[in-house]
């Protein structure tokens, strides 16, 4: 009986057209020297992608290959398996059928793990073979980590836990579910699920109802479960203290820290600030997925923020002056650090020296000095400038402006031919002419070293999937402050809610802009210590496009709703 010999994926892979004959000696060397498959290292020299491993599979092991594209994992399947299960053995179910269950894999070699499997989940198996990647991103859209948090939460809800400090800061889905520590559990799985859901903050809130957990995502808080028990407020935000490297003992003053924590593969910052409030203490938990930002980054241009075009040749025409200031103001998260990231890489030719001073270092950006801001050893704005100014910048990114002495040196650095990117906390591009003023700075000087002032905010993008047309009154376009006449013919929406925008109706932010060029004629304007309704006249006939108009417009280009421009900018 003659026995069947499976081909090796490197011929197939050969057969296909996707891998090159000559790549095959070096592959077969790197087969001697590490402990990954010969699949694995084509993927990972860039030779094929995961894509092109999976269809070879599924040839070589003679299954059927899913394209898992635009899949969602259904809710009943899901919640017929152990929680946990589909990210411990990294497969995504397909379908129930009486018979078995179909699951799409990406390894199909495995055969002890697949055997574990099914003595997990007490039913046949019928394997699929998907890609790597795409299964991680199934996953990660999933609804699991969601799941466990429920669990836990209602664990949460039937006993009291003590705390404890065991543990160590590695978060995968099987840490979760394996941690003996119910609070340990609760926290790390809390942080998985905003990483998953796209989440800039986590907000740990205590009011009379009991311990709520919100995430802001896009700008705007959301429940992330039911309210837990107060009893539980005190050992979770120990948790955090002990992650954080703070006082558990200290609970009357506010404490500022940071921890890091590998997420799977990613390493991920987090910056902790707790607070005491009447009911104990409330946390805040700003996320710094470093990995997703440098993924936004990638190809990072001013197009891609959603500024319009009418704005980006005007203030392109800025970051190119030889030297002078250009301000970038708004409150915090309306992603004026990265407009400032954006321009840089635009002027980053490699003939100029730029240094950045920022607090934290948020993204690196290839060929620039990037400084951190550490208070506690000495090293703040103002100090780390004077050295930065020693060290023969061309151009200079400082992360914010926020007291006299910074101020004074970067406006100095301005007027002595350096060219200085900044924010700084303001409302609009004229709040900020006073801002400086009353930190002491001659406005004469201030003036004359500024190139343009923007003020920037971000509106939630309406889902593209799942929006309606919306038709309004005249009145309620009136009541909303615009115009009737602007809208006249444009097809407008409102936000409704599905799967893919996590049911708020929005995906994603864009930027609004108001920038502020600075003529002789607005110089001696500032100087003359003009009224801002003379000044806004002028600024209005030089050209320049409030918030609020450029609000409207992105409303009526049917980005974004009524109630989002209203609630970002003022009805005037």
């Amino acid at each position: 009986m003659q026995s069947y010999k499976r081909r090796t994926i490197g011929t197939i892979l050969v057969e296909r057209g996707s891998l090159a004959p000559d790549k095959l000696p070096s592959i077969v060397d790197q087969l001697a020297s590490t402990k990954q498959r010969f699949g694995e290292i084509c993927v990972r020299e860039g030779f094929i992608d995961s894509d092109q491993l999976a269809l070879a599979l599924s040839e070589q092991f003679n299954l059927n290959y899913v394209d898992l594209t635009d899949f969602k994992m259904s809710e009943e399947i899901l919640n017929a398996l152990p929680p946990d299960a589909i990210y411990r053995f990294h497969f995504v179910p397909l379908e129930m059928t009486p018979e078995a269950l179909v699951v799409a894999i990406s390894d199909p070699s495995d055969v002890i793990k697949l055997d574990e499997l099914e003595l997990l989940l007490d039913r046949p198996l019928q394997i699929c073979i998907a890609s790597e990647s795409a299964i991680a991103t199934v996953l990660k859209a999933g609804e699991g980590a969601r799941r466990v948090l429920r669990e836990v939460s209602e664990d949460f809800m039937l006993q009291l836990v003590k705390e404890t400090d065991r543990g160590e800061e590695v978060i995968t889905a099987e840490t979760i579910t394996d941690d003996t520590s119910p609070i340990i559990k609760l926290v790390n799985t809390t942080l998985m699920d905003a990483l998953n859901r796209r989440a800039s903050d986590i907000h740990i809130e205590t009011g009379h109802e009991g311990l709520a957990i919100k995430y802001r995502i896009d700008g705007v808080l959301y429940m992330a479960n039911d309210p837990i028990d107060l009893h539980f407020q005190a050992p979770i935000i120990s948790r955090l203290k002990v992650m954080s490297e703070l006082d558990i003992s200290e609970r009357r003053i506010p404490q500022d820290g940071r921890f890091k924590i590998r997420f799977g593969v990613k390493s991920i910052d987090f910056r902790v600030s707790i607070m005491p409030s009447s009911f104990g203490e409330d946390a805040v938990i700003r996320i710094l997925d470093k990995e997703s930002i440098a993924n936004d980054m990638q190809g990072l241009s001013l197009e891609n923020l959603g500024i319009n075009e009418r704005e980006i040749k005007r203030l392109r025409k800025k970051i190119r002056e030889p030297y002078g200031m250009v301000l970038v103001t708004g409150p915090t998260g309306s992603g004026k650090t990265t407009t400032l990231y954006a321009a840089l890489t635009e002027i980053q030719t490699g003939e100029d020296k730029i240094i950045t001073i920022e607090d934290p270092v948020e993204y690196m950006l290839r060929g620039v000095l990037q400084i951190p801001v550490n208070e506690k050893k000495g090293l703040t704005f103002a100090k780390g400038l004077r050295s930065i100014l020693r060290h023969d910048p061309d151009k200079i990114m400082i992360g914010e402006i926020r007291d006299p002495e910074t101020a004074q040196i970067a406006v100095q650095s301005a007027l002595t031919g350096h060219l200085v990117f900044t924010t700084v906390h303001a409302n609009n591009v004229f709040d900020v002419i006073g801002r400086f003023i009353h930190m002491g700075i001659d406005p004469y000087n201030f003036v004359s070293s500024l190139n343009c002032v923007m003020a920037q905010r971000l509106v939630r993008k309406v889902c593209r999937k799942c929006r309606k047309p919306v038709q309004y009154s005249d009145n309620v376009l009136l009541e909303g402050g615009v115009d009737p006449e602007l809208v006249r013919g444009a097809t407008l929406y409102e936000a409704n809610g599905c799967e893919d925008c996590n049911n708020t109706g929005y995906r994603g932010r864009s930027a609004i802009v108001e920038l502020l060029e600075l003529n002789d004629h607005l110089r001696d304007l500032i100087i003359g210590k003009v009224t801002a309704t003379q000044l806004k006249q002028a600024a209005r006939e030089a050209g320049v496009i409030f918030l609020r108009d450029s609000a409207v417009e992105k409303l009526i280009a049917g980005d974004t709703t009524l109630k989002e421009i209203n609630r970002v900018t003022f009805v005037e």
